[in-house]
């Protein structure tokens, strides 16, 4: 004689039915999302892990760690010149490059997103750098705009404007800024573009309506309509800035790098760390794991700083 409940013999295939979904979406979800999770484990968060778990052990020249030392390699790090100024590099890059590309991101988002004609076009114009690869872009524009020799582009438009031939990638003074900062901004503007459009395209059109009613005027509307409305995209458009101007290597690596060396202050961290980690003869991945940690927490700390602010001005609105 069977002794099983009919709660117990229902409660499966109630749960499986649960699990599968209608039609079995949820079976189709998890087919469909496993291979970019796998990849997203395999080539980020396990190198990630490892990588850390490396900077406490003296790691040259191998992936396996040999000897533990602790905090020795973060106490090198710190107490390394070169080290603090690939930092100062960085915030001085992300100081520049983060304000000025959501300025001109939404400049141009402003300015399309009231297009009647050609629309379509103008944002394909503005959006198609971001395809390109840093290195070629690097490339481009070290040896035809910013090379610095008379046939240069730039120098070509300074002479014909009564100027002079600069060495833009070299020499005395920072105008390596004016070429890294410049191609920055053409690879990234049209993307922020797209993501500030989006955020405009969600402002209900009834409050500019109202606003009109009162009389406001465009710079009155784009203080207290758009900017406001737009804060969350503003968030998170920032954080993604940041985490940019972070992972600066390309422009910098590819640009910069001369017979001479770096000029002053233009190693960025990522730099730095390739150079002891992978391009010097002890290829130190313990210190390179030490680093990565390092700046792993450097933007841990200016994105819940920012959190904290943009939380703060919305409490400070409503």
């Amino acid at each position: 004689m069977s002794t099983t409940s009919p709660a117990r013999t229902s409660a499966s295939p109630t749960l499986w039915r649960r699990v599968r979904g209608h039609q079995g979406r949820n079976l189709w979800f998890a087919l469909f999302v496993a291979p970019f999770l796998v990849g997203l484990l395999v080539f980020v968060y396990v190198p990630i892990i490892w990588s850390a778990y490396l900077s406490f052990f003296d790691a040259r020249a191998t992936l396996r760690p040999t000897r533990f030392v602790g905090l020795a390699n973060y106490e090198y790090l710190l107490s390394d010149q070169l080290f603090r100024n690939s930092m100062l590099t960085f915030v001085a890059f992300a100081a520049l490059i983060v304000p000025l590309t959501y300025v001109c991101s939404l400049a141009l988002a402003l300015a399309l997103d009231n297009v009647t004609h050609l629309r379509a076009f103008f944002r394909s114009a503005f959006f198609i750098p971001t395809a390109c690869s840093y290195v070629v872009a690097s490339m481009v524009w070290r040896l035809s705009f910013f090379n610095g020799a008379r046939f240069g582009l730039i120098n070509s438009l300074l002479r014909r404007f009564g100027g002079q031939d600069v060495n833009w990638l070299g020499g005395v003074g920072s105008w390596y800024w004016v070429a890294i900062v410049s191609l920055r901004l053409w690879l990234q503007v049209g993307y922020y573009m797209i993501l500030l459009i989006a955020g405009l395209n969600r402002i209900p059109t009834d409050t500019y309506e109202a606003a009109a009613i009162d009389g406001a005027g465009r710079w009155r509307t784009l203080r207290y309509v758009t900017l406001p409305q737009l804060r969350g995209t503003s968030a998170a458009v920032l954080m993604l800035l940041l985490i940019g101007a972070f992972q600066a290597f390309d422009e910098f690596f590819n640009m910069l790098s001369t017979a001479g060396g770096y000029p002053p202050y233009a190693r960025p961290p990522l730099v730095h760390l390739y150079m002891v980690s992978v391009g010097g003869s002890q290829q130190d991945l313990g210190v390179g794991g030490a680093g990565t940690v390092i700046l792993t927490a450097v933007i841990v700390v200016f994105g819940l700083a920012q959190n904290w602010l943009t939380n703060r001005g919305d409490r400070s609105a409503s």
